[in-house]
């Protein structure tokens, strides 16, 4: 848990550090927050008066008061601290900013113009403050490169480090990732039923309506699967980029499979992307089909690496290939024996040891190094 002044408290959970606290005695107020804390997926305290608040004050992540709680608090001294709002119905009359001032609040907002903000906030503080996540886009030099099936093992291969992920289908006409995960038939919403139309969206909540196939080892990481149907069109660019951006915001491995073909979804989740992967054998023809793909990524000043498939007819050797492309090589994969015979027989791929799941591990390693080398920079 982390208190207000950013020091760890004992004895105090990271669940306990994601709730908000309410303090307010308005009915009709204090649903509309209660419905907004709903609809972020924020687990909220309500206190009934100052006394009661001291008890939740300096670990909630988000304190929101009415103008009577705001008088109330900074009467009763509660200690001042970050992440309090002070919201009212309507424009706020001169002493509520008095009674905010009083308190410490950092915002006053107007219900039900901030409605939107108020659902952000809450948003956040339901996902704590963990780092920030990757994206990972993933596209195939050619078709039937592979990149679906490498999609999934980097996605299997974050959850085997204990992390979260999320694994995003962007190809309309690939049949379904979940698929490739045995989970076609799990419970769980696929895109056209996600209703998602942008703006902000928790990934809890995400989480607790995908499909989340077991694919690691008691005590690893979960998994995640926002999977196109078999008989439905792909996502809208705004839905595509409130998912990715929710993932990124929870801490989590976000992995995006996306179409050769420029859709205007995988566009959108190309420009979100932390880094590219073009997955491509070693053969002329992939080569020169990968070549292009390099190009537009390059034009649209994308991120982009190479990850290149063995077996090599010709003897061309992994860099080789990339320096073709005009693209950093990530991870050089040699050939498993029977890999698309095990996945047609259900074996998640990556899920054991074998050249797949080694190349994915070492792109994870290789992406967080090139993105914290790109932080640093900024920095």
């Amino acid at each position: 848990m982390i208190a207000g002044n950013g020091t760890a408290r004992p004895g105090r959970t990271d669940e306990a550090a994601r709730r908000g606290l309410l303090v307010a005695s308005d009915p009709e107020l204090l649903d509309t927050l209660f419905r907004l804390a709903a609809a972020a997926g924020c687990e909220v305290v309500r206190a009934a008066d100052p006394a009661e608040a001291r008890r939740h004050w300096p670990d909630a992540a988000l304190v929101v008061l009415d103008a009577d709680a705001a008088r109330a608090c900074a009467e009763a001294a509660l200690p001042r601290r970050p992440g309090v709002v002070v919201a009212v119905s309507g424009d706020p009359p001169p002493d509520v900013w008095r009674r905010a001032v009083a308190v410490g609040a950092e915002h006053v907002v107007s219900v039900p113009q901030a409605e939107p903000w108020l659902v952000a906030a809450l948003t956040e503080a339901a996902e704590g403050t963990r780092r920030s996540g990757a994206v990972i886009a993933v596209i195939g030099g050619r078709g039937g490169a592979g990149a679906s099936v490498f999609a999934t093992a980097l996605a299997v291969a974050a959850v085997g480090t204990g992390e979260q992920a999320l694994l995003v289908d962007c190809d309309p006409l690939g049949g379904g990732i979940d698929v490739l995960l045995g989970a076609e038939q799990t419970e769980g919403l696929r895109w056209s039923r996600i209703g998602v139309s942008g703006g902000r969206i928790p990934a809890t909540a995400l989480h607790a309506a995908l499909p989340s196939p077991r694919v690691g080892r008691h005590g690893e990481g979960r998994l995640a699967v926002l999977s196109c149907e078999r008989a439905a069109g792909g996502p809208a660019p705004e839905a595509v980029v409130a998912v990715l951006e929710a993932g990124r915001r929870a801490g989590e491995t976000v992995v995006c499979d996306l179409p050769r073909y420029p859709t205007e979804a995988a566009l959108a989740a190309l420009d979100v992307a932390d880094v590219t992967l073009v997955v491509v054998p070693a053969d002329l023809r992939s080569c020169a089909a990968a070549a292009r793909v390099a190009e537009v990524l390059a034009g649209r000043g994308i991120l982009a690496g190479a990850v290149v498939r063995g077996p090599s007819p010709g003897g061309v050797e992994p860099d080789e290939v990339a320096s073709a492309l005009g693209l950093p090589l990530i991870a050089a994969m040699r050939p498993e024996p029977r890999l698309a015979r095990a996945v047609e027989f259900g074996r998640v791929p990556g899920a054991t040891t074998g050249p797949l799941q080694k190349a994915a591990r070492a792109v994870l390693v290789e992406v967080a190094t090139m993105l914290a080398v790109r932080g640093g920079a900024a920095a």
